[in-house]
């Protein structure tokens, strides 16, 4: 074979290459010479964000669809602290936790305490459910608003 048709030979791989992984660029180099390749859209790509990503383009290329942020909002009702103060899962340092993620909890049971001059004020599950998480540290200061707890 030819060094030319070798040349058109790879060119025309090349181009299959590029169809078959839909790109929009490529280039090949051959004993220090360097073609480069870079398709054209004739047509406007449209893109819709939602749960279906919508691309429309001349011979099915594929156009990057921009990444949007899914903010994944934490489910349960929140525990909230109602001031600022430190924060404690036990009535003591050697006790166990007042609850763990899993367990069961009524409402009015005590699931944490806050210490606020030298004071300790109990928190309280405001409905019934399972503790699906525990958001503050033990000993953490905590300001009102804080999430303690998430019970579902």
């Amino acid at each position: 074979m030819s060094p030319v048709a070798d040349l058109k030979q790879q060119i025309d791989d090349l181009a299959a290459l590029m169809q078959e992984f839909h790109l929009a660029e490529a280039s090949l180099t051959v004993e220090g010479a360097t073609v480069a390749f870079r398709r054209k859209s004739s047509k406007t790509v449209t893109t819709q964000v939602s749960s279906d990503a919508i691309v429309d383009a001349e011979d099915a290329f594929f156009a990057p669809v921009p990444m949007t942020a899914v903010i994944e909002t934490p489910k349960g009702t929140p525990v909230s602290s109602p001031m600022t103060g430190i924060f404690y899962a036990s009535p003591s340092p050697s006790a166990s936790p007042f609850v763990k993620v899993g367990e069961v909890v009524q409402a009015g049971q005590v699931v944490g305490l806050i210490e606020a001059m030298k004071v300790f004020n109990e928190i309280n599950a405001p409905v019934s459910g399972t503790v699906l998480e525990i958001s503050a540290e033990p000993g953490a200061v905590v300001q009102p608003g804080d999430v303690l707890i998430r019970i579902g």
